[in-house]
């Protein structure tokens, strides 16, 4: 410290252990007020610029930006909204480094003919990844007369949420769903409009009406949107897709008995007695029996419903 009590830009620098640049950046910056002038116009600091100094480290050492440390040092304290803030992007950070690390995982274990492939694929999905594409994908194919709150719950109940803890199987399985709904609609298919229900709904004759409704929706598309995300589902939350098939077969089993001949669900033949066969992805699932004990079975993306 020079006779005045005061220290030279290079004394406070060495002190703090920073570079004499780093002292000049934060005092122009304002961070880091000057005590004085020399006579020869050299910067002059005081005692307290050292702990303030110290405490400018500190904070962009937790990678606090510069004008969020500016924030810090005005109000004397960290206030609670900075702190919430940064936790925040460290999570969003933290969640994108997982994903990276099981995309690359499985880029690992894969046939080295496939990795760019793989590559292309997983790198087309954002990181930390979003479902954007996936809300996107079910707005175009809803009917547009749904409301609002309708149109809700049905994006909370069909879009699968980004895997918390990403495995290499799960990653690969949200990038397929990812490249699914990020592709143009089958025959350029735009939003259904809602049809009005027909005369007679409620009479009994309406479940047979219902068949061909639902099978419209039992595309291949669906079916495989429905296989891809069922693992990406918690094990205790309800699959629509699921839902949807097990009403299909049970109607199918009660309209066809012996006299509704044949149907066609999602372009497979079935009937009255034998709805439990279908092709999803090109591979024959086992087919059940459908008398009533087991009309609900079928395989969807590797689970037994």
């Amino acid at each position: 410290m020079v006779s005045d009590g005061l220290w030279s830009i290079g004394e406070l620098a060495a002190r703090a252990d920073v570079t004499v640049k780093t002292v000049r950046y934060y005092s122009d910056r304002g961070l880091l007020p000057e005590a004085a002038r020399s006579s020869g116009g050299h910067r002059r600091y005081g005692p307290g610029a050292l702990d303030r100094l110290r405490l400018i480290r500190s904070l962009r050492a937790l990678d606090l930006p510069v004008p969020e440390v500016e924030r810090v040092l005005d109000r004397d304290g960290v206030p609670a909204e900075v702190i919430a803030d940064r936790l925040r992007d460290v999570g969003s950070r933290l969640a994108a480094l997982r994903w990276q690390e099981a995309a690359l995982r499985s880029l690992q274990e894969c046939p080295a003919g496939e990795r760019a492939d793989r590559a292309r694929l997983l790198g087309a999905v954002p990181a930390p990844p979003d479902t954007d594409a996936v809300v996107r994908f079910w707005r175009r194919i809803l009917p547009v007369r749904l409301s609002g709150r309708v149109v809700s719950l049905v994006l909370g109940a069909v879009v699968p949420p980004p895997p918390a803890e990403p495995s290499p199987a799960r990653v690969l399985d949200f990038a397929r769903l990812h490249a699914l709904v990020s592709g143009p609609l089958p025959g350029g298919a735009a939003c259904r409009r809602a049809q009005p229900l027909p005369e007679g709904a409620y009479r009994p004759d309406f479940r047979r009406g219902l068949v061909p409704v639902l099978a419209r929706a039992d595309s291949a598309l669906i079916r495989r949107y429905w296989k891809l995300a069922a693992g990406l589902f918690g094990p205790d939350e309800p699959v629509l897709g699921a839902l949807h098939h097990r009403l299909s077969v049970a109607l199918l089993h009660e309209v066809g008995g012996h006299e509704a001949g044949r149907h066609s669900l999602g372009g497979h033949a079935t009937d009255g007695h034998a709805v439990g066969r279908h092709a999803d992805d090109g591979h024959e699932a086992d087919g059940h029996e459908a008398d009533g004990h087991e009309a609900g079975r079928r395989s969807l993306g590797g689970h037994e419903i």
